[in-house]
């Protein structure tokens, strides 16, 4: 985590300068918020993992001598098959079709994105993945 703070720290103080150069030169008041904000979240992550890394034993990352395989171990659980993903993004896509088209078109997206969402969250608590 050592690395990767002072990777977001020095990556924040040259956003900061781009901000300031670029605000000195352009006098354009959107570019120069947006990188004056880039840099407040570039400098957040930053402090968050250097402060982090004081706390907590020293990870594989940190050391010079580390193999790939020191770091290794279970990433989690994905499932390995879902229908539920493809509803969602039928009833997403109709819904943000329906702020170019007319509202009447949320009528259609919203039984979709539910029924996305309700099969989602409860996929394994019914059927063939139930004990999983």
């Amino acid at each position: 985590m050592k690395i990767q703070g002072k990777m977001f720290i020095w990556l924040s103080i040259f956003i900061l300068a781009m901000a300031i150069l670029y605000g000195v030169w352009s006098k354009e008041p959107a570019g120069t918020t947006a990188l004056f904000l880039a840099f407040g979240l570039a400098i957040m992550i930053g402090y968050y993992l250097a402060f982090t890394a004081r706390r907590v034993d020293a990870m594989a990352q940190d050391d010079k001598e580390a193999d790939v395989a020191d770091e290794a171990g279970e990433v989690g659980f994905f499932s390995p098959h879902s229908w539920q993903p493809l509803s969602l993004a039928i009833g997403g896509a109709f819904a943000f079709l329906a702020v170019a088209l007319g509202w009447w078109l949320l009528y259609f997206s919203l039984p979709l994105i539910l029924i996305g969402v309700w099969g989602w969250v409860f996929e394994y608590y019914r059927g063939e993945n139930q004990n999983q």
